[in-house]
């Protein structure tokens, strides 16, 4: 089993046609074919994170999307801001989050607190 640390977007592209192919033939865990798509998959995966990182959304994007997920409307976001005006001035970026409305929102709509402080 021939397997180095990704340093190249050549390295890179190998790893990924090399999972590919592992991917098709579906190997069992425990298996040499299912260690090595276990390892390679770690390896493209830290490569991605490294040179491809994903910004966190922004809290309004997140609470937008939220409510889209569950078809909420600003009048069903009142428990988590206040009255409807204030919601609005939330939505809008005209007022911002109070430490209340990110645990409201972080233990209610599960939305990450990290992404809500941010």
């Amino acid at each position: 089993m021939d397997i180095r640390p990704l340093h190249t977007e050549e390295d890179y592209q190998a790893a990924l046609a090399d999972v590919s192919a592992l991917v098709d033939i579906d190997p069992a865990p425990g298996t040499p074919e299912g260690d090595r798509l276990e390892i390679m998959a770690t390896l493209i995966e830290r490569y991605e994170a490294d040179h491809f990182p994903l910004e966190h959304p922004d809290a309004i994007e997140a609470i937008r999307f939220r409510m889209e997920q569950g078809g909420l409307t600003a009048r069903d976001m009142q428990p988590y801001f206040g009255n409807l005006n204030r919601v609005y001035e939330v939505l809008n970026r005209k007022r911002g989050l109070s430490l209340a409305m990110i645990r409201r929102l972080n233990q209610e709509l599960k939305i990450p607190a990290d992404v809500l402080i941010g």
